[in-house]
């Protein structure tokens, strides 16, 4: 469990993961030798699990968003769910839910056809039943991931 000093700079990070050790260091009231071996120990448990880039789907050329619920045959597990899923490129997340799904989607695609495309291989897999699908007119908020909300 972190502590609030440590949130802190998870949150710093989160925000720009290019922000300097420096700057972390003044937002949070540490030198950047120490916020620099605080980021290692945050690393070396686990706690922060790398750094990445968040990139516009649109500018990749990736325009149409949607959610695919998918309603599995029976006995599915979630590792079945995984690795039917993995392959497909469009797919940028998935999650095991409650209700009547059984999973949820998220898929990126160029356009409607490669959504549709998409969604018919999803569909077609051996452990789906059935699929419902919506597509994303506007987002209207996003927050990454960067521990709890503070």
């Amino acid at each position: 469990m972190l502590n609030e000093l440590d949130e802190r700079i998870v949150h710093a990070l989160a925000e720009d993961a290019r922000r300097s050790y420096a700057d972390i260091g003044q937002l949070v009231g540490l030198s950047a030798p120490a916020v620099k071996r605080r980021v290692d120990r945050l690393r070396a448990t686990g706690a922060i699990t790398g750094f990445t880039v968040r990139v516009d789907p649109a500018a990749l050329g990736w325009e149409t968003e949607g959610y695919i619920e998918l309603y599995c045959r029976r006995n599915t597990s979630p590792e079945t769910i995984r690795r039917g899923l993995e392959r497909y490129q469009e797919v940028v997340a998935a999650s095991t839910v409650t209700g009547e799904a059984d999973a949820v989607v998220q898929v990126f695609a160029a356009d409607m056809r490669h959504f549709e495309r998409v969604l018919e291989r999803i569909a077609g897999e051996p452990f789906v039943e059935r699929t419902k699908s919506v597509l994303v007119l506007s987002p209207l908020l996003r927050r990454f991931s960067s521990g709890a909300p503070s």
